[in-house]
């Protein structure tokens, strides 16, 4: 069994940590079974936000009983100390908890830090000293956010997307977390679904022993995959370079990774899906994509207003509006079989 240890937190888990945002999406029932079939697996690390709607509800429900055997990481999205401390509450309550073992500064635009007339960090060293959370993290989209964060020394952890799409700048994170004892988790290590062989992911992660990727599961054949993995461990191999080199030259560049923080659109349009369906097209089964749902999600895009917010807000600087007006056309011409997917 591979494990990884988060820097200077000592955390050491199996190189596997369970992604709880999609679990938002099914019953608590399933979501029960998923968590306890992964902790019974060997899987003991779990991630989840209060921005996740009801997943630390469901993830306090399938823990309770065994919090002293699991690590787990969840976010705040507060803006300032009083909204830090209603989230903090809040999250220990849902998950069933008196601690927190890593509390995360969920994706913010700069980085916290004491002093700051917001007053988070200086609340979170007040809740560290409490006894309410261990670690202090913090996860981002930005890499000026990211590299601020490593430059001052005040984070334990680092949680970043991270998967063999990416460029020089995230392995420049990847190495100097590394140098700085921060433990560093890979978000999207399936870039949103774009990457569709989840061995191949794993492979490419298994290189950074100082990196700990969340898979996203939201379904028990997903979950199997990311278990076998703990006695089989994908090793990079030439044939798996191969196609993770054909899948670089295919989807490196500008494309949109689904991250979300772009909405919600004023007229409604589901951008992190919208303004990638070209990609998942030719990426995964078509006709899912293909509905009268999914056909009314699109044309939605003939409303775009223009008015900029989502270009404003995307992480990775992308001309949001043409992408979606790209995409649009093209998801025109599959519909219409004019070209073959």
């Amino acid at each position: 069994m591979t494990t990884v240890t988060l820097g200077s937190t000592k955390i050491t888990v199996n190189k596997n940590g369970f992604g709880a945002l999609p679990i938002q999406r099914i019953s608590t029932e399933d979501a029960v079974y998923l968590v306890r079939k992964a902790f019974h697996a060997g899987i003991t690390f779990f991630d989840t936000a209060r921005m996740y709607s009801d997943s630390e509800v469901k993830l306090g429900e399938a823990l309770d009983g065994i919090r002293d055997q699991v690590y787990i990481a969840t976010k705040t999205g507060a803006t300032d100390a009083e909204g830090f401390w209603k989230d903090l509450e809040t999250s220990l309550t849902n998950l069933r908890t008196d601690y927190i073992d890593i509390y995360q500064f969920h994706n913010p635009a700069f980085c916290p830090k004491p002093g700051g007339a917001d007053g988070l960090y200086d609340a979170a060293l007040e809740a560290k000293r409490q006894g309410k959370i261990r670690h202090i993290g913090i996860t981002n989209h930005r890499l000026g956010v990211a590299q601020e964060a490593i430059d001052s020394g005040l984070y334990e952890t680092l949680q970043f997307p991270f998967c063999y799409i990416s460029g020089e700048q995230e392995l420049s994170l990847v190495k100097q977390c590394r140098e700085k004892d921060m433990g560093f988790i890979a978000m999207k290590a399936l870039s949103g679904g774009l990457i569709t062989d989840a061995s191949l992911a794993y492979a490419f992660q298994s290189q950074f022993d100082n990196v700990l990727p969340i898979w996203g599961v939201q379904r028990e054949k997903e979950l199997d995959d990311f278990i076998s993995f703990i006695d089989n461990p994908p090793e990079m191999t030439p044939e798996r370079q191969a196609a993770i080199d054909r899948d670089r030259e295919e989807l490196c560049g500008e494309f949109c990774r689904g991250c979300g923080y772009c909405m919600p659109c004023p007229v409604g349009i589901e951008i992190n899906n919208s303004a990638r369906m070209s990609l998942m097209l030719r990426r995964a089964p078509s006709k899912a994509w293909l509905t009268e749902e999914w056909q009314e999600k699109m044309k939605r895009i003939e409303q775009c207003l223009h008015c900029g917010k989502c270009k404003q807000h995307c992480p990775y600087g992308l001309d949001t509006p043409t992408l979606l007006e790209k995409n649009y056309e093209d998801y025109k011409k599959v519909l219409s079989g004019e070209v073959q997917v």
